[in-house]
Order: C-alpha cells, then structure tokens, then sequence
C-alpha cells in the first residue's frame, strides 16, 4: 500500500484538486483507493460531491468516538472517502503531543488499500502532522507563479525535522500546477524545481484550465466532467509518473 499526504501550506496550488483526481485516476486504473479529508474546510469531501452526507468522518475517529471502517463511504467504484466531519478544529485543540501525531498513522496501516490520498489542511499543526506521520509519499502541488517557491524552504525545513526527530523516512514528490508552456515564467519556475529537487518533479506539468477549477462544484472529478480536457489527460498521465517514478 502506497500512502500520499498532498501537502502546501501556500493556498491556490491546486492541493484539493491534486488530491481528488489522483484518487480517481487510480480508482479508474483497478486500483483500491482510499482519499482522507484532513482539511476542516471539507474541500476534498464536497469535491467529491459527498457533503450531503452526516457531517462526520475522520474528526470523530481521531477522537476515538467511532472507527474508521464506521466513517468510510464509497464514493466510486474503487474509491472510499473518509469525510473531514464538522470537528476537526477540535481535534487541533484536544490532540497533544508526539502519541496524537500518530492517530492517524494507526488507522491506516490497518487498511488493505493500493492507495491512500491524504488532503492536507493548509497549516502545520497537529492535523498536518497526522497526515505526514500517516504517510511514506508527500506530494507538493506548486503552481508556476512568481511566489511559487515563497514557503517551500518552511515546509521542506519541516519534512526535514520529522525525518531526523521522529526517525520518520518519505519520499517528496514536486507537482508542477496552474503551468503555462508558453510563458517564460512557468518553464523557470519548472528549472528552478528540478534544480533544487532532484528526481522529485513528475514529468507532467497540471496546465492551467477552466474545467479544473469548476468541476469541484458540481461534486465532480475532472475525468467526469470533462475526460477530454487537458485537466484530465495531465492527471491522468500524472498517475502515470506515479506508478513508475518519473521525473525529471
């Protein structure tokens, strides 16, 4: 079982978006997917068009109020959604301590899953850390802006410091997203990101597009609202660099 947490603390990167279409992408492949929403906005959730459902999930399994085989709920063929629920601002507040860092991590490994697609909460708090202790694989959506690297050094200073405190070994994978081939900018960013993280950016770059942005509101998955757009072949080819570690 691969496990990913999508990780960026910056906003507007496309995180939710990475999150959902990757699970799907590798739902529609066979594989047994799981996707955790972590963030209290319940993006992931309502993205997957599954926000009618009782606002809990994993806020009350961190809680130790139900399990996680209570919470799960099928939201495709191959693809299980463990809802954000209504409390995880509460587990920020009650959870404490190296023990509540891995709450998360102990749920998971009890899963018999392909893959698990963790949507972080844009913060470094303990929910975050939940997530990254959970996971082997981090994703860092970037977009191809001029403030693009603004808070990677943070971030990577973080994964580091888990690395080395807690004996905690990952792998870092670099989305490039929001990319343009025709402006200069988004192919120096890309340089920039090859050069400072080696055999860590997959091959395709996520281009900029519309049907990306409004598939989330209508509970879609990109390969359900438009499967011949752009969107859905750079996500698609994008589970591809996955499963065989391309980068470049």
């Amino acid at each position: 079982m691969r496990t990913f947490a999508v990780l960026n603390q910056k906003g507007g990167v496309g995180k939710t978006t990475t999150a959902i279409n990757l699970a799907h992408a590798m739902a529609l492949r066979g594989h047994k997917v799981t996707a955790i929403d972590m963030d209290p906005q319940n993006h992931l959730t309502a993205g997957l068009g599954e926000e009618q459902h009782p606002q809990s999930g994993i806020d009350e399994v961190l809680l130790g109020e139900s399990t996680f085989a209570e919470m799960r709920i099928n939201a495709r063929e191959n693809l299980k959604l463990m809802p954000a629920g209504t409390r995880l601002s509460e587990v920020e507040q009650s959870v404490r301590g190296i023990k509540g860092g891995h709450l998360l991590a102990d749920e998971v490994k009890k899963l018999r899953q392909d893959f698990v697609f963790i949507d972080c909460p844009p913060s470094s708090g303990i929910l975050s850390m939940n997530a990254i202790l959970a996971a082997k694989e981090i994703i860092i959506p970037v977009s191809s802006d001029y403030l693009a690297l603004h808070g990677m050094s943070r971030l990577m200073g973080i994964l580091k410091h888990v690395e080395g405190r807690l004996n905690h070994k990952m792998k870092v994978w670099v989305v490039l997203t929001r990319f343009h081939s025709r402006r200069r900018l988004s192919n120096e960013v890309r340089d920039k990101l090859v050069s400072y993280f080696t055999d860590s950016v997959l091959v395709t770059p996520v281009r900029e597009a519309v049907a990306l942005a409004e598939s989330p509101s209508y509970g879609q998955t990109i390969f359900e609202y438009q499967k011949r757009s752009n969107g859905a072949i750079d996500y698609s080819n994008l589970a591809e660099d996955l499963l065989n570690g391309r980068t470049l």
